[in-house]
């Protein structure tokens, strides 16, 4: 997935995924793309937007808390959280918010 995320009118919720990564690869390109396809197959995704240029930041949307919360704790996705800390992040943070208003501009081409 690439580009802005096309969501649905608000309400909804957006994750917000702030890091900083230690050096070197170590399979973290691998399972990051994993786990955007694990994501995206999940009940209540509907999109994500990723940039990193030293800082990180992946933004992924859902229709529901309940959502989020099972996502969190999907096996696969918890693996990936482990191996995140222990050898992928010298930090990050996660902020959970919900959506209440959003409008968007698209250059006629």
């Amino acid at each position: 997935m690439s580009g802005i995320a096309k969501t649905p009118q608000p309400p909804y919720y957006a994750v917000i995924f702030t890091s900083e990564r230690t050096d070197g690869d170590q399979g973290y390109a691998e399972m990051a793309e994993e786990m955007v396809k694990l994501a995206a197959v999940q009940p209540g995704f509907l999109g994500v937007e990723s940039a990193r240029e030293g800082l990180g930041i992946t933004v992924s949307y859902w229709e529901s808390l309940e959502a989020i919360q099972k996502w969190k704790q999907n096996e696969r996705h918890v693996i990936a959280q482990r191996r995140g800390m222990s050898d992928w992040y010298l930090s990050y943070k996660t902020r959970v918010c919900k959506v209440e208003r959003d409008y968007r501009f698209d250059k006629i081409r």
